[in-house]
C-alpha cells in the first residue's frame, strides 16, 4: 500500500526541526555510545570466554565464514588494505552524510529514520554492557586469527591496538564486539539508499554498502558472524521501537508546553500605579485636578462639550 502524508506535514517538519538543535542532539547521541563503549570495559577473562563461545556456536552451525575471509585478507594486501581503510573510516563517515542528506531532502522522513538510528544504538549499548566480547582478532593466535589493521598499521592512520589514531587505541573498549554496530549502522544507511535515494545507483548502493561492510568486519577479525547478525537484530528491534519513542518525546513535549503556557506572565510595567483604576479614559479628557489648577479664583468652570463629563448635555445655543 503506497505511503501516504498528511496535508502539511512537511510544512511542520520543516517548521519544527532546526540543524542548531538537531546537531547538539546527535553529538549527544554519539558522545553517548562512544563514552558507553570506554566506561563500560568488563573483565577481560569473560569477553575472552563470550568470545570462544561465539565461535564454538558458529562451528557447531556451519557456519564460520571469518577464517577463509581473514586468510584471504590477511595473504592479499590489494584486499586487506582496503578493508581496514573501509573498516576504520565509512562507519563515521557514511552514516551522517546520509543524516545530513535526509535532513535537508527528506525533511518528512527524517525524525523517523534519526529515531531508528539513535534507539538501535542505545540497545546496542546494552549489549556491549550485558555482553562483553572478544573479538577474533585479540583472541590467542593458536586459534588462527591475524589482525589486520595491526598487520597493515603501516598503510593507514589507525595504530597496531585498535581502529583509532595511532597512540589512542587505550581510548577505545576493544571488547565491545557484540552487537556489531558496524553492521547495523551500515544496515541503516542500507535502507534509507533504498527507501529514498530515487536512483538505481542509489539503490545499488544500498544493497552493496551493508553487504560489504559485513564481509569487512569479518576478514579483518573485528566481528564474528554472529556479532553481525545481533547487528542486524538490534536495527531491527530499534525500527519497532521508533514509533513509541516518538510518541513518548511528543507527550513529553506537550507537556512541558502546556506547563510554560500556563505559568502567569508578569507584564513588564506591573509596578506602575493605574491612574485611571483600571478604567478607559478618551484622548481628550482632563483630570479633575488639572481643571481646578487652571480656573482662575471665584471663576466658574466653562461648561463646553470639550469640558463636559461624559454624560452632560451639550448646552443649548
Amino acid at each position: 500500500m503506497p505511503h501516504t502524508e498528511t496535508p502539511g506535514t512537511e510544512a511542520a517538519q520543516r517548521t519544527r526541526l532546526r540543524w542548531w538543535t538537531e546537531l547538539p542532539l546527535i553529538v549527544l547521541v554519539y558522545a553517548c555510545y562512544s563514552a558507553g563503549r570506554l566506561l563500560v570495559r568488563g573483565d577481560v577473562s569473560d569477553a575472552v570466554d563470550h568470545g570462544l563461545a561465539l565461535l564454538d556456536i558458529e562451528k557447531a552451525l556451519h557456519l564460520n565464514a571469518e577464517h577463509p575471509l581473514n586468510r584471504l585478507f590477511t595473504r592479499e594486501p590489494w584486499l586487506g588494505v582496503p578493508a581496514d581503510f573501509w573498516y576504520a573510516s565509512l562507519h563515521y563517515l557514511v552514516t551522517p552524510v546520509i543524516l545530513v542528506w535526509l535532513f535537508r531532502s527528506r525533511a518528512v522522513r527524517y525524525r523517523a529514520a534519526r529515531t531508528w538510528l539513535m534507539t538501535s544504538t542505545f540497545i546496542g549499548l546494552i549489549g556491549f554492557t550485558l555482553l562483553p566480547t572478544c573479538p577474533p582478532r585479540l583472541l590467542d593466535a593458536s586459534h588462527g586469527f591475524v589482525d589486520t589493521m595491526a598487520h597493515y598499521s603501516s598503510y593507514g592512520w589507525w595504530g597496531g591496538e585498535a581502529s583509532a589514531p595511532r597512540g589512542l587505541g587505550g581510548m577505545t573498549n576493544q571488547y565491545a564486539a557484540m552487537p556489531s554496530l558496524h553492521v547495523g549502522w551500515a544496515l541503516w544507511c542500507g535502507v534509507m539508499l533504498w527507501r529514498h535515494g530515487g536512483t538505481r545507483t542509489a539503490k545499488a548502493a544500498g544493497v552493496v554498502y551493508p553487504l560489504v561492510t559485513t564481509i569487512v568486519v569479518m576478514g579483518t577479525a573485528n566481528h564474528y558472524f554472529l556479532d553481525a547478525v545481533a547487528g542486524a537484530a538490534v536495527m531491527g528491534a530499534g525500527f519497532l521501537l521508533a514509533p513509541l519513542v516518538m510518541r513518548v518525546a511528543d507527550r513529553a513535549r506537550k507537556l512541558i508546553t502546556s506547563r510554560s503556557a500556563s505559568l502567569p506572565q508578569v507584564s513588564g510595567d506591573a509596578g506602575s500605579p493605574v491612574v485611571s483604576g483600571g478604567c478607559q479614559t478618551s484622548a481628550g479628557e482632563r483630570f479633575p485636578r488639572q481643571r481646578e489648577q487652571r480656573l482662575g479664583a471665584g471663576a466658574e468652570p466653562d461648561t463646553s462639550p470639550s469640558d463636559a463629563g461624559d454624560g452632560a448635555p451639550a448646552p443649548a445655543r
